[in-house]
This record gives structure tokens, C-alpha cells and sequence, in this order.
């Protein structure tokens, strides 16, 4: 399995599927069928074959884990450097307003550390680290009504468009009428 930017499974888990290898590997010593422990250990079919083909060539030790699939990017060190960073704010980086959004930090950590993540891997380091998504909680001193109001009466129905067709329609994209 794969897992987007040093995210996979915790030890508990990867310690799980590990005591489930080596309990297949003691049913393959007993001479039990694939499909026969894939059942009773809640596994695929697939898996228990990838696991025999596994230890038939090198034993129980094959099936052992071999810990994560891949380390995270920002140790725990760097990643109190970054809250640091983000503690002095958006515009002490350059920004021109206060607000760090994912792609903001995503170019930070670029910046600062040398080390590429994707917009989703941000947020998941941050949650990972117990930071959250934040939502103001009154709006915009700066928020004209009337110009909202505005947009939403005269501009949105043009932006939307009717919903209705104003003749018979077609089930095909490629040949419209072919009713």
C-alpha cells in the first residue's frame, strides 16, 4: 500500500498485520489452503498466495515487518522550526495579507527546509500534529453587504445559468440528437 507523504500505518497497526503474517506462516507449515486461511484470518485470497510465494522462499523472517513504509518528511525538530515560522506570520514571509492557507505553508516548507509536499500532505502533517482548519468567527470588517447582495441578484443568474433546457433533450453527449 501506498500512502501520500510519510502518512501509512501506525506501529499498532503495522504490528497487527505482522501478527497476522506469522500466523499465516504457521498455518502454511501445517499444510492449510490459501482460501482455507485467507478466510479465517479476514484476508484476500491474493494476499495469503503473496505471502506463501514469500515464505516458501525465505521463511517466517520474509513476512516480518520492515517498518514504516517511508519516514516523514519534517522530523519533530523541523517541524517546531515550522510552527515557529508560521507563528511569525504570513506577512513576515512575504504575503501580503495574514492568512497561511495549505499552499502558503507548502511553499514555506519548500522555502525553508528544502523538502516538497503536496497541498494534501500539508494538511495532513499539520492534523497529524494537532493543528486544525480555522474559520473566522465574524466577518470581514471590510465586507460590503450591499455589493454582496448585489453580485448575488445580477451577476450569479448569468454565472448559474438556467437549469431547465428550453427544447427536447438527448440521454448522448456525442450525438445530441439522435432521439
Amino acid at each position: 500500500m501506498r500512502y501520500a507523504q510519510g502518512g501509512g500505518l501506525t506501529d499498532e497497526r503495522r504490528a497487527f498485520r505482522e501478527k497476522l503474517r506469522m500466523e499465516a506462516a504457521e498455518r502454511f507449515r501445517q499444510g492449510d489452503e490459501n482460501p482455507v486461511i485467507a478466510h479465517d484470518l479476514r484476508v484476500s485470497v491474493r494476499s495469503v498466495q503473496r505471502w506463501r510465494r514469500a515464505w516458501s522462499q525465505n521463511g517466517p523472517r520474509a513476512l516480518a515487518s520492515k517498518g514504516p513504509a517511508s519516514l516523514p518528511l519534517l522530523s519533530d525538530e523541523l517541524f517546531a522550526v515550522l510552527e515557529r515560522e508560521l507563528a511569525k506570520g504570513p506577512v513576515a514571509h512575504g504575503w501580503p495579507d495574514q492568512t497561511w492557507t495549505l499552499s502558503r505553508i507548502k511553499t514555506l516548507i519548500g522555502r525553508r527546509f528544502h523538502k516538497s509536499y503536496t497541498v494534501q500532505g500539508v494538511a495532513a502533517l499539520l492534523k497529524r500534529h494537532g493543528w486544525s482548519c480555522q474559520v473566522p468567527a465574524r466577518r470581514a470588517i471590510e465586507r460590503d453587504e450591499t455589493a454582496v447582495a448585489g453580485w448575488v441578484k445580477e451577476t450569479w443568474p448569468q454565472v448559474e445559468g438556467s437549469w431547465r433546457r428550453s427544447g427536447p433533450g438527448s440521454s448522448s453527449r456525442t450525438r445530441p440528437d439522435s432521439r
